[in-house]
């Protein structure tokens, strides 16, 4: 969170020193961007992962409790490039291929054992994506965003023989998200620059159950299912 917090500090000051940008001011930047058909670019940003768990019964009391599945997110880094087809002057196709890379610490809160995991995952990332935005107003065009994605996860260990009993948790290697998020075309002298922040739902299930069907882990988990939001920050 702090890395977000100092990368908002620094565009902060740069805009600030580019006033016309916020100004009423009629220079404008990059001003035949949009009627291009096709235009490129990449993106660098974080994102953070959770973990929904829908149980198959309920239970107020025991081992299957829902509030004992708990999941510590941490701060993890994309990269990727994008591919911007216009279809109109308000709507566009977006292909943005990119890596993710994240951590999240798994863990049961009132089991009697160590039942602590930490679940490291690459993702090969692959949106297909709508843009609409608004109309253009001097330097800036604000947006929403939409699709569906698919991801390959490097590290689910979906094929390991190993599961919880020896301290090994799995994960299905292909998902499959919906997509919404906003953000702002901002119009600098150079390029374009996009900050985004968008929400990522897993629709698949992506539990490799244990092989015991009374595990502590997955016995009474129907779904697991991941949840994340990327801050992306795209250069075209």
């Amino acid at each position: 969170m702090k890395k977000i917090i100092a990368t908002f500090g620094l565009l902060f000051c740069f805009f600030q020193g580019n006033a016309q940008l916020f100004s009423g001011e009629s220079i404008i930047n990059q001003e035949n961007f949009d009627k291009k058909r096709w235009s490129w670019g990449y993106y660098l940003g974080f994102n953070t992962y959770d973990l929904d768990f829908n149980l198959k019964d309920f239970k107020p009391t025991g081992p299957f409790q829902d509030k004992n599945y708990n999941v510590e997110k941490t701060i993890g880094f994309n990269v990727g490039l994008v591919g911007s087809l216009k279809l109109n002057n308000n709507l566009d196709l977006r292909l943005e291929p990119g890596v993710s890379f994240n951590k999240r610490n798994f863990q049961l809160l009132k089991a009697d054992q160590n039942t602590f995991r930490e679940i490291n995952s690459t993702y090969v990332h692959i949106p297909l994506l709508l843009k609409f935005s608004t109309d253009r107003l001097n330097n800036f065009r604000p947006f929403v965003v939409g699709g569906v994605s698919t991801s390959l996860n490097l590290s689910s260990n979906e094929n390991n023989p190993d599961d919880n009993s020896v301290g090994q948790f799995r994960m299905k290697t292909n998902t499959y998200y919906y997509e919404v998020g906003f953000g702002i075309d901002l119009y600098l002298y150079y390029f374009k620059l996009s900050p985004s922040i968008r929400g990522v739902f897993a629709i698949n299930d992506e539990l490799v159950p244990d092989d015991s069907p009374s595990s502590i882990y997955t016995g009474n988990v129907d779904t697991m299912k991941t949840r994340g939001v990327f801050i992306n920050f795209t250069f075209q």
